[in-house]
């Protein structure tokens, strides 16, 4: 990177985090900075991938003027929703993978955006999308996509893996959740539970969106869309649209479960509030009896007896048997 920076005209394959010639056999051939800039339609399908936060990066997609200024405004864009862009040149699509880079929350939606040509492909990315790395290792293993309609529909369909995942991870950690009400603390479990509603939340802000685009692919036929591609972009708004029906199911679980925590919370406080109640109803008339003969005035009996101290006690101890007597009695205790 220091060395790009340097040089006037940097080596153009150091551009791109990936940049394949795809095979028919489901083999990527990596393209050097020759290759890539004598490419032609005939040589097969190519794909280019780009890091958009590093400069050089940008400067090449803003060099690209057979690209429309609108894809190229979309593709350097710092924040986008999922959606479809139909031209005469291509197909423009922007899509939202879970996070799943380590020390990241899921929540935080890497965006991953794709110009897509007869033959060739150009994506881009802010952050690293793990979807995007496993269709990169399947070019190199041979099982790769062959052409930019599979690439799509494998990109589509990786997508979709992780958020299915996602969402089950959140039933899953819901239903621990569920089970340890009453169990555990519950300012442990509020803790827990916040972060879960929020990242549901943050999670079908996309989603919808994003099923509306995948949805676009299937009503509104294109030529480099073959329809077997189609089918499984079609499949696949069907399972987001499941996975959002999940979260929703998910979010009212999450409301009734902090519902149930905040009763069991305020029935704690209750019985804690009851057994302070109750010990202030037992001291009451103790507190009466040593208050009553705690006054410095004449009179008071027992004062000139040995056996007044006694008195007063036995008088406390039977007041306060009577007193537990009388709740028993009445159920209150």
């Amino acid at each position: 990177r220091e060395e790009m920076t340097k040089n006037a005209a940097p080596d153009k394959s150091s551009l791109f985090l990936f940049s394949f010639l795809l095979g028919a056999n489901g083999h990527g051939k990596i393209l050097d900075a020759e290759a890539i800039s004598r490419w032609t339609p005939e040589d097969g399908p190519m794909w280019l991938h780009l890091d958009v936060t590093d400069e050089n990066a940008c400067q090449w997609i803003e060099q690209q003027d057979a690209l429309p200024a609108t894809v190229r405004d979309t593709l350097l864009a710092g924040d986008t929703r999922p959606r479809t862009l139909f031209t005469q040149q291509g197909l423009l699509i922007v899509l939202r993978g879970v996070n799943t880079n380590p020390g990241e929350d899921p929540e935080d939606m890497v965006s991953v955006r794709l110009w897509i040509e007869p033959h060739r492909i150009i994506s881009t990315r802010r952050r690293r999308l793990l979807s995007v790395v496993d269709i990169a290792k399947s070019l190199d293993t041979g099982d790769g996509p062959v052409n930019p309609s599979a690439l799509l529909a494998s990109l589509v369909d990786r997508l979709a893996d992780r958020i299915g995942d996602f969402v089950d991870s959140i039933e899953a950690r819901l239903d621990i959740i569920e089970d340890e009400i009453g169990k555990t603390s519950s300012n442990s479990i509020r803790l827990r539970l916040s972060p879960l509603r929020r990242q549901m939340a943050s999670v079908r802000r996309f989603l919808a969106p994003q099923r509306d685009a995948l949805d676009r692919l299937y009503r509104q036929p294109i030529e480099f869309i073959n329809e077997k591609d189609a089918h499984i972009m079609r499949e696949e708004s069907d399972r987001i649209t499941r996975y959002l029906e999940d979260l929703e199911l998910a979010r009212e679980r999450a409301v009734v479960l902090q519902e149930e925590l905040l009763s069991h919370m305020a029935q704690e406080q209750n019985s804690r509030m009851y057994v302070l109640s109750v010990v202030a109803a037992i001291f009451l008339p103790l507190t009466f009896i040593t208050g009553l003969l705690g006054m410095n005035v004449g009179g008071l009996p027992g004062v000139d007896s040995n056996a007044g101290f006694t008195g007063s006690i036995v008088l406390m101890v039977v007041s306060a048997i009577g007193l537990l007597g009388f709740f028993r009695w009445k159920k209150w205790l």
